[in-house]
Protein backbone atom coordinates (compact mmCIF):
# COMPACT_ATOMS: atom_id res chain seq x y z
CA UNK A 1 0.00 0.00 0.00
CA UNK A 2 1.17 3.68 -0.68
CA UNK A 3 0.50 6.38 1.87
CA UNK A 4 2.05 9.84 2.51
CA UNK A 5 5.14 9.87 5.19
CA UNK A 6 4.81 11.33 8.50
CA UNK A 7 6.42 14.01 10.13
CA UNK A 8 7.42 15.94 13.30
CA UNK A 9 9.53 19.38 13.46
CA UNK A 10 8.42 22.41 11.31
CA UNK A 11 11.56 23.94 9.10
CA UNK A 12 11.66 25.88 6.00
CA UNK A 13 14.45 24.13 3.43
CA UNK A 14 15.78 26.11 -0.03
CA UNK A 15 15.34 23.82 -3.29
CA UNK A 16 15.95 24.26 -6.58
CA UNK A 17 12.96 23.33 -9.32
CA UNK A 18 11.38 25.74 -11.90
CA UNK A 19 7.38 26.03 -11.22
CA UNK A 20 5.42 29.41 -12.68
CA UNK A 21 2.90 30.17 -9.68
CA UNK A 22 0.13 32.73 -9.48
CA UNK A 23 0.66 35.75 -7.22
CA UNK A 24 -0.35 38.87 -6.28
CA UNK A 25 -4.16 38.22 -5.11
CA UNK A 26 -5.61 39.45 -1.69
CA UNK A 27 -6.56 37.97 1.37
CA UNK A 28 -9.22 35.10 0.73
CA UNK A 29 -9.17 35.90 -3.25
CA UNK A 30 -6.25 33.39 -3.62
CA UNK A 31 -7.86 30.88 -1.66
CA UNK A 32 -10.72 30.94 -4.16
CA UNK A 33 -9.32 31.01 -7.28
CA UNK A 34 -7.63 28.02 -6.96
CA UNK A 35 -10.88 26.26 -4.93
CA UNK A 36 -12.90 27.29 -8.31
CA UNK A 37 -10.68 25.92 -10.48
CA UNK A 38 -9.81 22.72 -8.40
CA UNK A 39 -13.91 22.01 -7.97
CA UNK A 40 -13.94 22.43 -12.08
CA UNK A 41 -11.02 19.46 -12.41
CA UNK A 42 -13.20 17.73 -10.05
CA UNK A 43 -16.36 17.79 -12.23
CA UNK A 44 -13.90 17.32 -14.96
CA UNK A 45 -13.38 13.71 -13.54
CA UNK A 46 -17.31 12.72 -13.47
CA UNK A 47 -17.01 13.39 -9.90
CA UNK A 48 -19.67 16.15 -8.07
CA UNK A 49 -17.55 18.54 -5.88
CA UNK A 50 -20.29 18.79 -3.47
CA UNK A 51 -19.92 15.31 -2.58
CA UNK A 52 -16.18 15.28 -1.64
CA UNK A 53 -14.61 16.87 1.65
CA UNK A 54 -11.71 18.60 0.56
CA UNK A 55 -9.53 18.11 2.90
CA UNK A 56 -7.21 21.39 2.87
CA UNK A 57 -11.36 23.55 3.16
CA UNK A 58 -10.45 25.82 6.83
CA UNK A 59 -13.85 27.06 9.19
CA UNK A 60 -14.37 30.53 9.54
CA UNK A 61 -12.47 30.77 12.65
CA UNK A 62 -9.18 29.23 11.21
CA UNK A 63 -9.85 31.89 8.14
CA UNK A 64 -9.93 34.38 11.15
CA UNK A 65 -6.81 33.22 12.81
CA UNK A 66 -4.66 33.13 10.16
CA UNK A 67 -5.66 36.43 8.82
CA UNK A 68 -4.49 37.83 12.04
CA UNK A 69 -1.23 35.94 11.83
CA UNK A 70 0.17 36.59 9.03
CA UNK A 71 -1.78 38.67 6.83
CA UNK A 72 0.59 41.64 6.98
CA UNK A 73 4.51 42.40 8.16
CA UNK A 74 7.22 41.22 6.38
CA UNK A 75 8.71 39.44 3.39
CA UNK A 76 6.40 36.86 1.88
CA UNK A 77 9.37 34.23 3.34
CA UNK A 78 8.73 36.45 6.93
CA UNK A 79 5.41 35.99 6.98
CA UNK A 80 5.37 32.20 5.99
CA UNK A 81 7.89 31.37 8.68
CA UNK A 82 5.49 33.02 11.31
CA UNK A 83 2.52 30.99 10.08
CA UNK A 84 4.88 27.79 10.48
CA UNK A 85 5.49 28.21 13.71
CA UNK A 86 2.39 29.40 15.04
CA UNK A 87 0.57 25.92 13.53
CA UNK A 88 3.30 24.29 15.69
CA UNK A 89 2.84 26.06 18.51
CA UNK A 90 -0.22 26.99 18.66
CA UNK A 91 -1.46 28.46 21.72
CA UNK A 92 1.53 27.04 23.40
CA UNK A 93 1.17 23.49 22.55
CA UNK A 94 3.08 21.75 20.00
CA UNK A 95 2.05 20.00 17.40
CA UNK A 96 2.05 16.33 17.42
CA UNK A 97 3.24 13.77 15.09
CA UNK A 98 0.86 10.57 14.53
CA UNK A 99 0.85 7.64 12.33
CA UNK A 100 -2.10 5.48 10.80
CA UNK A 101 -4.71 8.60 9.89
CA UNK A 102 -4.83 11.54 7.87
CA UNK A 103 -6.40 14.01 8.94
CA UNK A 104 -8.49 16.92 7.03
CA UNK A 105 -7.45 20.64 7.96
CA UNK A 106 -10.01 20.78 10.33
CA UNK A 107 -9.53 17.65 11.99
CA UNK A 108 -5.16 18.77 12.75
CA UNK A 109 -6.98 21.94 13.86
CA UNK A 110 -9.12 20.41 16.27
CA UNK A 111 -7.18 17.59 17.60
CA UNK A 112 -3.04 19.29 17.10
CA UNK A 113 -2.54 16.42 15.34
CA UNK A 114 -1.26 15.47 11.88
CA UNK A 115 1.09 13.72 9.56
CA UNK A 116 2.59 15.03 7.40
CA UNK A 117 0.19 14.74 4.13
CA UNK A 118 -2.81 16.42 7.06
CA UNK A 119 -0.28 19.52 8.24
CA UNK A 120 0.15 19.92 5.05
CA UNK A 121 -3.75 20.26 3.71
CA UNK A 122 -3.59 22.91 6.38
CA UNK A 123 -0.33 24.86 5.83
CA UNK A 124 -1.86 24.86 2.39
CA UNK A 125 -5.29 26.25 3.18
CA UNK A 126 -3.72 28.95 6.11
CA UNK A 127 -1.10 30.38 3.36
CA UNK A 128 -3.47 30.79 0.75
CA UNK A 129 -5.93 32.57 3.05
CA UNK A 130 -3.27 35.09 3.62
CA UNK A 131 -2.61 35.76 -0.40
CA UNK A 132 0.61 33.47 0.01
CA UNK A 133 0.57 31.07 -3.24
CA UNK A 134 1.53 27.99 -1.52
CA UNK A 135 1.47 24.78 -3.46
CA UNK A 136 2.16 20.70 -2.97
CA UNK A 137 5.30 18.69 -3.32
CA UNK A 138 6.03 15.49 -3.10
CA UNK A 139 9.64 14.53 -1.80
CA UNK A 140 10.76 11.15 -3.29
CA UNK A 141 13.89 11.43 -0.91
CA UNK A 142 12.21 10.33 2.27
CA UNK A 143 10.61 7.05 1.61
CA UNK A 144 9.98 4.72 4.18
CA UNK A 145 8.75 1.27 4.36
CA UNK A 146 7.01 -1.29 6.85
CA UNK A 147 4.85 -4.38 6.23
CA UNK A 148 1.33 -5.37 7.55
CA UNK A 149 0.62 -9.18 7.06
CA UNK A 150 1.90 -9.91 3.64
CA UNK A 151 1.17 -6.22 2.21
CA UNK A 152 3.76 -4.08 1.43
CA UNK A 153 2.94 -0.24 2.60
CA UNK A 154 5.40 2.43 0.82
CA UNK A 155 5.26 5.85 2.90
CA UNK A 156 5.89 9.27 0.55
CA UNK A 157 6.82 12.48 2.41
CA UNK A 158 4.12 15.43 0.69
CA UNK A 159 4.81 19.19 1.70
CA UNK A 160 4.47 22.57 0.57
CA UNK A 161 6.26 24.95 -1.28
CA UNK A 162 6.33 28.59 -1.89
CA UNK A 163 8.57 29.95 -4.91
CA UNK A 164 10.16 29.05 -7.42
CA UNK A 165 13.76 28.23 -9.10
CA UNK A 166 16.43 28.63 -6.31
CA UNK A 167 13.92 31.46 -4.12
CA UNK A 168 11.78 28.54 -3.65
CA UNK A 169 11.24 27.50 -0.30
CA UNK A 170 10.35 24.11 1.12
CA UNK A 171 7.78 24.86 4.30
CA UNK A 172 8.28 21.31 5.75
CA UNK A 173 6.71 19.51 9.28
CA UNK A 174 9.99 16.83 9.12
CA UNK A 175 12.20 14.77 11.59
CA UNK A 176 14.74 14.59 9.58
CA UNK A 177 18.14 16.94 9.26
CA UNK A 178 17.59 19.92 7.48
CA UNK A 179 19.10 19.55 4.23
CA UNK A 180 17.99 20.53 0.62
CA UNK A 181 15.94 17.71 -1.20
CA UNK A 182 16.71 16.51 -5.08
CA UNK A 183 14.16 14.27 -5.60
CA UNK A 184 11.11 16.47 -5.50
CA UNK A 185 7.93 17.12 -7.90
CA UNK A 186 5.20 19.61 -7.68
CA UNK A 187 1.89 18.14 -7.40
CA UNK A 188 -1.44 19.50 -8.14
CA UNK A 189 -4.31 20.51 -5.79
CA UNK A 190 -6.23 17.45 -7.63
CA UNK A 191 -4.08 15.10 -7.11
CA UNK A 192 -3.37 16.08 -3.79
CA UNK A 193 -6.95 15.36 -2.85
CA UNK A 194 -6.70 12.55 -4.40
CA UNK A 195 -3.85 11.47 -2.44
CA UNK A 196 -5.74 12.05 0.90
CA UNK A 197 -8.70 10.07 -0.66
CA UNK A 198 -5.68 7.05 -1.35
CA UNK A 199 -4.41 7.25 2.21
CA UNK A 200 -8.03 7.48 3.87
CA UNK A 201 -8.40 3.88 1.81
CA UNK A 202 -5.23 2.27 3.24
CA UNK A 203 -5.70 3.66 6.48
CA UNK A 204 -9.14 1.82 6.25
CA UNK A 205 -7.93 -1.24 4.70
CA UNK A 206 -5.19 -1.78 7.91
CA UNK A 207 -8.18 -1.27 10.05
CA UNK A 208 -10.03 -3.80 8.09
CA UNK A 209 -12.48 -1.74 6.78
CA UNK A 210 -12.29 -2.62 3.31
CA UNK A 211 -15.55 -2.32 2.08
CA UNK A 212 -15.29 1.36 3.04
CA UNK A 213 -11.41 1.81 1.88
CA UNK A 214 -12.64 0.60 -1.85
CA UNK A 215 -15.15 3.32 -2.21
CA UNK A 216 -12.38 5.74 -1.21
CA UNK A 217 -10.24 4.33 -3.27
CA UNK A 218 -12.01 4.49 -6.52
CA UNK A 219 -12.54 8.67 -5.71
CA UNK A 220 -9.06 8.69 -5.40
CA UNK A 221 -8.39 6.62 -8.71
CA UNK A 222 -11.34 8.87 -10.26
CA UNK A 223 -9.55 12.20 -9.31
CA UNK A 224 -6.13 11.19 -10.64
CA UNK A 225 -6.32 8.44 -13.06
CA UNK A 226 -2.76 8.37 -13.36
CA UNK A 227 -1.44 7.78 -9.71
CA UNK A 228 0.07 5.09 -9.47
CA UNK A 229 -0.38 4.73 -5.27
CA UNK A 230 -3.82 5.01 -5.44
CA UNK A 231 -3.99 2.36 -8.23
CA UNK A 232 -2.10 -0.22 -5.61
CA UNK A 233 -3.73 0.81 -2.84
CA UNK A 234 -7.13 -0.15 -4.87
CA UNK A 235 -5.81 -3.46 -5.87
CA UNK A 236 -5.21 -4.16 -2.24
CA UNK A 237 -8.55 -3.50 -1.32
CA UNK A 238 -9.91 -5.39 -4.21
CA UNK A 239 -7.77 -8.61 -3.34
CA UNK A 240 -8.81 -8.56 0.51
CA UNK A 241 -12.76 -9.04 -0.91
CA UNK A 242 -11.56 -11.69 -3.16
CA UNK A 243 -12.06 -9.45 -6.33
CA UNK A 244 -8.72 -11.33 -8.03
CA UNK A 245 -9.32 -10.46 -11.21
CA UNK A 246 -9.91 -6.66 -10.76
CA UNK A 247 -7.67 -6.82 -8.19
CA UNK A 248 -4.75 -7.70 -10.51
CA UNK A 249 -5.65 -5.47 -13.16
CA UNK A 250 -5.49 -2.86 -11.08
CA UNK A 251 -1.74 -3.96 -9.77
CA UNK A 252 -1.08 -3.60 -13.68
CA UNK A 253 -2.10 -0.55 -14.34
CA UNK A 254 -0.18 0.78 -11.19
CA UNK A 255 3.18 -0.67 -12.49
CA UNK A 256 2.00 0.48 -15.82
CA UNK A 257 1.75 4.13 -14.85
CA UNK A 258 5.09 3.51 -13.13
CA UNK A 259 7.12 1.20 -13.33
CA UNK A 260 9.35 1.83 -10.61
CA UNK A 261 6.58 1.10 -8.28
CA UNK A 262 8.30 -1.51 -5.89
CA UNK A 263 5.24 -2.18 -3.87
CA UNK A 264 2.88 -3.01 -6.95
CA UNK A 265 5.34 -5.64 -7.75
CA UNK A 266 5.45 -7.60 -4.91
CA UNK A 267 1.63 -7.01 -4.05
CA UNK A 268 0.93 -8.30 -7.58
CA UNK A 269 3.59 -11.06 -6.95
CA UNK A 270 1.88 -12.14 -3.24
CA UNK A 271 -1.61 -11.93 -5.12
CA UNK A 272 0.18 -14.31 -7.84
CA UNK A 273 1.57 -16.67 -5.29
CA UNK A 274 -1.94 -17.00 -4.10
CA UNK A 275 -3.48 -17.65 -7.13
CA UNK A 276 -1.07 -20.70 -7.63
CA UNK A 277 1.63 -18.59 -10.47
CA UNK A 278 4.62 -18.77 -8.37
CA UNK A 279 6.83 -19.10 -11.62
CA UNK A 280 4.83 -15.19 -12.84
CA UNK A 281 5.57 -14.52 -9.11
CA UNK A 282 9.00 -15.10 -9.43
CA UNK A 283 9.51 -13.47 -12.50
CA UNK A 284 7.71 -10.34 -11.00
CA UNK A 285 9.88 -10.31 -8.08
CA UNK A 286 13.62 -10.56 -9.31
CA UNK A 287 12.71 -7.17 -10.61
CA UNK A 288 12.88 -5.86 -7.65
CA UNK A 289 16.49 -6.86 -7.90
CA UNK A 290 18.15 -3.50 -8.57
CA UNK A 291 20.28 -1.01 -7.10
CA UNK A 292 17.80 1.87 -6.61
CA UNK A 293 15.46 -0.10 -4.86
CA UNK A 294 15.53 0.94 -1.30
CA UNK A 295 12.65 -1.11 -0.08
CA UNK A 296 13.70 -4.13 2.27
CA UNK A 297 10.73 -6.10 1.98
CA UNK A 298 11.46 -6.87 -1.49
CA UNK A 299 14.56 -8.23 -0.06
CA UNK A 300 13.36 -10.63 2.30
CA UNK A 301 10.43 -11.84 -0.57
CA UNK A 302 13.51 -12.33 -2.77
CA UNK A 303 15.41 -14.60 -0.23
CA UNK A 304 12.11 -16.24 1.00
CA UNK A 305 11.96 -17.61 -2.43
CA UNK A 306 15.80 -18.89 -2.39
CA UNK A 307 15.75 -20.19 1.08
CA UNK A 308 12.64 -22.10 -0.04
CA UNK A 309 14.53 -23.48 -3.00
CA UNK A 310 17.59 -23.90 -1.11
CA UNK A 311 19.71 -21.69 -2.32
CA UNK A 312 21.40 -20.55 1.32
CA UNK A 313 23.69 -18.03 -0.12
CA UNK A 314 21.75 -16.24 -2.36
CA UNK A 315 18.72 -15.98 0.32
CA UNK A 316 21.59 -14.70 2.46
CA UNK A 317 22.41 -11.94 0.12
CA UNK A 318 18.81 -10.44 0.31
CA UNK A 319 18.50 -10.88 3.72
CA UNK A 320 21.82 -8.87 4.69
CA UNK A 321 20.66 -6.23 1.86
CA UNK A 322 17.12 -6.28 3.23
CA UNK A 323 18.87 -5.47 6.89
CA UNK A 324 21.46 -3.07 5.50
CA UNK A 325 18.33 -0.96 4.10
CA UNK A 326 16.70 -0.69 7.19
CA UNK A 327 18.29 -2.21 9.93
CA UNK A 328 15.70 -0.63 12.37
CA UNK A 329 12.82 -3.38 11.33
CA UNK A 330 12.45 -6.39 13.44
CA UNK A 331 11.20 -8.90 10.15
CA UNK A 332 14.56 -8.74 8.21
CA UNK A 333 16.62 -9.16 11.47
CA UNK A 334 14.22 -12.25 12.18
CA UNK A 335 14.41 -13.24 8.25
CA UNK A 336 18.26 -12.97 8.64
CA UNK A 337 17.94 -15.13 11.54
CA UNK A 338 15.85 -17.78 9.90
CA UNK A 339 18.75 -17.97 7.24
CA UNK A 340 21.31 -18.65 9.97
CA UNK A 341 19.40 -21.37 11.63
CA UNK A 342 18.74 -23.15 8.05
CA UNK A 343 22.71 -22.86 7.60
CA UNK A 344 23.17 -24.63 10.83
CA UNK A 345 24.66 -21.22 12.53
CA UNK A 346 22.26 -21.19 15.95
CA UNK A 347 24.33 -18.65 17.51
CA UNK A 348 23.84 -16.31 15.37
CA UNK A 349 20.61 -17.02 15.02
CA UNK A 350 20.23 -16.40 18.59
CA UNK A 351 21.58 -13.16 18.35
CA UNK A 352 19.57 -11.73 15.68
CA UNK A 353 16.37 -13.14 17.37
CA UNK A 354 17.91 -10.68 20.37
CA UNK A 355 17.87 -8.11 18.28
CA UNK A 356 15.06 -8.12 16.75
CA UNK A 357 12.94 -8.35 19.54
CA UNK A 358 14.21 -5.55 21.23
CA UNK A 359 12.45 -3.52 18.18
CA UNK A 360 9.22 -6.14 18.00
CA UNK A 361 8.83 -9.04 19.78
CA UNK A 362 5.03 -9.62 18.51
CA UNK A 363 6.58 -9.68 14.55
CA UNK A 364 5.43 -12.95 13.12
CA UNK A 365 8.49 -13.66 11.53
CA UNK A 366 10.55 -12.39 15.07
CA UNK A 367 8.19 -14.89 17.28
CA UNK A 368 8.19 -18.03 14.82
CA UNK A 369 12.38 -17.72 14.91
CA UNK A 370 11.96 -17.78 18.75
CA UNK A 371 9.57 -20.75 18.71
CA UNK A 372 12.09 -22.23 16.42
CA UNK A 373 15.06 -21.95 18.72
CA UNK A 374 12.85 -23.13 21.62
CA UNK A 375 12.78 -26.33 20.19
CA UNK A 376 14.65 -29.19 21.34
CA UNK A 377 17.54 -30.30 18.93
CA UNK A 378 16.69 -33.35 17.04
CA UNK A 379 18.20 -36.66 18.78
CA UNK A 380 20.47 -38.66 16.80
CA UNK A 381 19.98 -42.23 15.49
CA UNK A 382 21.37 -45.26 17.63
Amino acid sequence: MRSARVARLGRVVACTCLLAMAAGCGSGALRTVFDENLRLQISGRGVDPSSLALPHELTPEMRAWARDTASAGGSPEDRLERLLQALLHREGKELKYVSGHTGSAREVWETGRANCLAFTHLYVGMAREVGLPVYYLRVDDLQSFEKDGNLVIVSEHITAAWGSGINRRVLDFSDRPVTPYHAIEPISDLTAVALYYSNRGAERIRAGETRAALSELEIATRLAPDLSDAWVNYGVALRRLGRTAEAEAALRRALELDPRQTSAYQNLAALLQLLGRDAEAAQLLAITDRSQNRNPFSYLALGDLSLAQGRLEEAERFYRRAVRLDPEQAEPLAALGQWALSAGREREARALLKKAERVDPANPRVEDLARRLRLPAPQSEG
